[in-house]
């Protein structure tokens, strides 16, 4: 089992970052590499799936053309049943960012997941031993199901439970373990602990479509996927061996696709869910930007404006 232990608490804060934030198919990626190749950047991935191996297709990895055309850190760095969270993210992020800027080079952070933008630069907050609530919960989460734990949380925590999809036991266990801890909710602690100095300089950038281009982009895109081979990449990432109640494998679109291949639903009804799912999500993460006064609004196409405030931000840092 690695350690995520971080070495770099003290990291330098005169690092300005650039972070490209929005909702999953509004065309971050794009943005990141117009913004690399203008900066003299490189970019450092804050999706908490892109950074396992295999799962390409289904997480809308950078392509390798699109890597060629600009330097992309923490993507392809785990196998898929390695364990990954905000701490894990916060120690690595912490090194590229001090590798990129050793080297005279812009970081930019491109991705959108929320909490972990958010724990790089405000930090994390202890909750202490939380061991015994953790196998509590697990045990409860084996006999009543996930469904019982999440309204439980709907009711003690429902800004926390808004932000979460009802199957991400994951992070559903963990807001409930931090509220059992310490008697305060996830989102109360997290509010406190956003008062706290920020650890790096930063611009964010959002990009947003409007709504109903977005969803139809996201339709189109899950056709994409499929037409592109994606339940062949899930076909293969089981012939690995590899758990299909793992973390990454229970996120939007392998899941559906691995409910096909054991009998749970027609392929038809697993793309219809995975339409939906996807649409949801996309919702969740801008509920979860636009609660954040900090995020520059733009659309996608407005490139030359995204380059003309990041170069405006970085000249006032650096002066």
């Amino acid at each position: 089992m690695r350690s995520w232990k971080n070495d770099l608490e003290d990291a330098p804060k005169d690092i300005p970052l650039l972070a490209v934030v929005g909702p999953t198919g509004v065309g971050k990626t794009a943005v990141g590499i117009f913004l690399a190749q203008k900066l003299q950047g490189e970019i450092v991935n804050f999706d908490s799936v892109q950074v396992y191996k295999y799962l390409n297709i289904g997480t809308a990895k950078p392509s390798p053309e699109e890597r060629a055309m600009a330097p992309h850190h923490l993507i392809d760095i785990l196998e898929p049943e390695e364990p990954f969270h905000a701490a894990a993210f916060v120690t690595l992020a912490d090194k590229a960012i001090e590798d990129i800027g050793r080297r005279g080079k812009q970081p930019i952070l491109v991705g959108g997941t929320g909490l972990y933008l958010k724990a790089l630069l405000h930090g994390l907050f202890s909750v202490g031993d939380v061991g015994p609530i953790r196998q509590r919960l697990k045990e409860r989460l084996q006999k009543e199901g996930l469904a019982s734990l999440y309204q439980e949380l709907q009711k003690i925590d429902p800004e926390t439970a808004k932000r979460l999809s009802p199957s991400d036991w994951v992070r559903i266990l963990r807001a409930l373990e931090v509220y059992y801890a310490t008697g305060k909710t996830f989102s109360t602690l997290a509010r406190e602990h956003s008062f706290r100095p920020q650890r790096y300089p930063c611009l964010k950038i959002g990009l947003y479509l409007p709504r109903a281009q977005l969803y139809v982009r996201l339709d189109q895109r899950v056709d994409l996927m499929l037409a592109q081979g994606f339940l062949e990449e899930v076909k293969n990432i089981l012939k690995r061996g590899i758990n299909p109640a793992s973390k990454p494998l229970r996120s939007i679109g392998y899941r559906h696709m691995i409910a096909y291949l054991q009998g749970k639903v027609s392929l038809e009804e697993a793309v219809r869910l995975m339409k939906r799912d996807t649409r949801r999500y996309a919702k969740r993460q801008l509920t979860w930007f636009r609660a954040d006064p900090e995020v520059k609004w733009f659309q996608p196409t407005e490139r030359e404006k995204i380059l003309s405030l990041a170069l405006a931000f970085l000249k006032q840092a650096k002066s």
